[in-house]
């Protein structure tokens, strides 16, 4: 191997590609163009003796040199990156940088308006991207560094995985205003639903698959109760247009319940038991603690979300 033709931003290039397999999303993780992208990994071919990425489809698959050489170089750039954060300032206002945030539609409901107007007017250089995965797999994308930081309710993580509440949540029920069973019952909006009414109203879930029980059926069995469900949604948002579209009832994180309501001409109660309270978590790699850049991006999304708790 020619180590004299190794530069290192043929190895950001490469760390890129083996976490998106993907020219484009890879030169915009680096800020370079897709022919540039292509460039350096011609480049790395050369150096390497390996063709390192094989074309299937949309996507380019890693071969199996390239998999021996993604931990490697991963890690060697996180030193080097631990390195320089130690030391690096960061000015807001002339930086140019992308951020990667991963939280589900009720975080980015509640985060992305707030967010983008504060970062356009301090930080018109930054970037912020938001992505939608589960929370099983926010371990995993902080370690690769396919996410700068996660919002999500609180859950066991590893050690390394630094965290920080931003506030507390709790769940709601949403029906539309002029439905007309709730409005017989002479329920007013923000008192306790009744169980009776509760669980003959058809319900939609927020479920990522598709699974027809939650939180809320395990504390209605305990009553000797259950409810009906209708439709199952993979997002807190679809939940909030169901029920204002087709007159069922749904449950939704009361901050976002609140935001949305007006919206759609829904209105607020309160489950028939109280439901437990959440906290709601900001987690990044304890790796970037020193990391001025991200300390900035923590405490922009701690002002952004500040609720009551």
């Amino acid at each position: 191997m020619n180590w004299a033709a190794v530069d290192l931003n043929l190895l950001r290039v490469f760390d890129a590609m083996m976490l998106e397999l993907n020219t484009t999303r890879a030169g915009d993780r680096v800020g370079l163009s897709q022919p540039a992208v292509s460039s350096a990994l011609g480049r790395l071919r050369h150096i390497t003796g390996d063709v390192l990425f094989v074309r299937e489809g949309n996507r380019m698959v890693p071969t199996a040199r390239a998999e021996q050489l993604a931990e490697p170089i991963r890690a060697a750039l996180r030193g080097i990156e631990e390195a320089l954060g130690r030391i690096a300032s960061f000015e807001p206002a002339t930086a140019r940088r992308a951020f990667r945030i991963l939280g589900s539609d009720y975080f980015s409901t509640l985060l992305m308006p707030g967010l983008a107007r504060a970062v356009r007017e301090s930080a018109p250089g930054i970037t912020i991207q938001m992505l939608d995965y589960p929370s099983s797999a926010v371990a995993r994308l902080l370690s690769d560094g396919a996410v700068d930081v996660a919002v999500d309710s609180k859950s066991e993580m590893p050690d390394w995985v630094a965290s920080h509440r931003l506030f507390r949540s709790r769940m709601v029920s949403i029906v539309r205003r002029d439905h007309p069973v709730v409005a017989h019952s002479g329920l007013r909006p923000g008192e306790r639903i009744p169980e009776d009414l509760f669980c003959m109203l058809p319900h939609v879930l927020m479920s990522m698959d598709g699974s027809l029980t939650g939180t809320v059926d395990h504390a209605l069995k305990q009553q000797g109760l259950s409810r009906a469900i209708a439709v199952t949604v993979p997002h807190f948002h679809a939940v909030a247009l169901a029920v204002a579209e087709a007159g069922l009832i749904g449950n939704l994180p009361i901050h976002f319940a609140e935001r949305v309501a007006p919206l759609l001409d829904l209105d607020i109660y309160e489950l028939p038991f109280p439901p437990p309270p959440v906290d709601v978590m900001l987690y990044w790699h304890s790796r970037h603690g020193p990391d001025a850049a991200h300390a900035w991006l923590r405490d922009m999304i701690g002002q952004t979300l500040c609720f009551p708790l």
